[in-house]
Parts: C-alpha cells; structure tokens; sequence
C-alpha cells in the first residue's frame, strides 16, 4: 500500500527558506504525479505545485524537485510569506488513485 510521509515544516521568519520532504513508499510515482497543496488557518486546502505547475501565489519563490533514488519530492520554498503559513501535504497519483500525506505545517511570522 503506498504511503506519503511529509517533513521539514517548522517555524520561519518572513523572507526565510525551508524545504519540505514528501518520501513516497509501496508505489514509483512520477515527478507529474505527485505535489503539494496546502491549507491555511481556516480556509479550504489549495493547490501550490505539481510537476511544471505552481500556484501564481508561489511561482518563482518555490520550487518542486524529485529525488528517483530515494523515491522523494521536494518543495523548496524561498522567500516566505506569512500568508504562506498552512498545513502542507504531499499529493500523489497512481492508477487513478489520489493519495495523500498526513501533513506538515510551517508558520511564517512577520
């Protein structure tokens, strides 16, 4: 059975980095199979990337990035933003399944 374990969030001051670990096991996924979204303080959860795709909000501050050894995804997020403070997951799809990690949060204080 496939899983998706996210790490790396944490607390970060505006205009910090932090990167974000998604490893996938049970399943190979391909780097356009799998992405983030996120979900701020009470509102619904959004797209950030997948593949070649970002959100507008984040283009050219984050960068998604797949390491096939060890069967990761990364997100490289550059320049946060208070209102990029959520709960991050991991997305992945396979034969039509959509699967998803438990999540991981990063708060970014101005």
């Amino acid at each position: 059975q496939a899983q998706l374990v996210e790490s790396g969030g944490g607390w970060v001051q505006a205009g910090g980095s932090l990167r974000l670990s998604c490893a996938a096991s049970g399943i190979i996924f391909s780097l356009n199979s799998m992405g983030w979204y996120r979900q701020p303080p009470g509102k619904l959860r959004e797209f950030v990337a997948r593949g070649t795709n970002y959100a507008d909000s984040v283009k050219g501050r984050f960068t998604i990035s797949r390491d096939n050894a060890r069967n990761t995804v990364y997100l490289q997020m550059n320049s946060l933003k208070p209102e990029d403070t959520a709960v991050y997951y991991c997305y992945a799809r396979f034969g039509g399944i959509d699967y998803w990690g438990k999540g991981t949060l990063v708060t970014v204080s101005s």
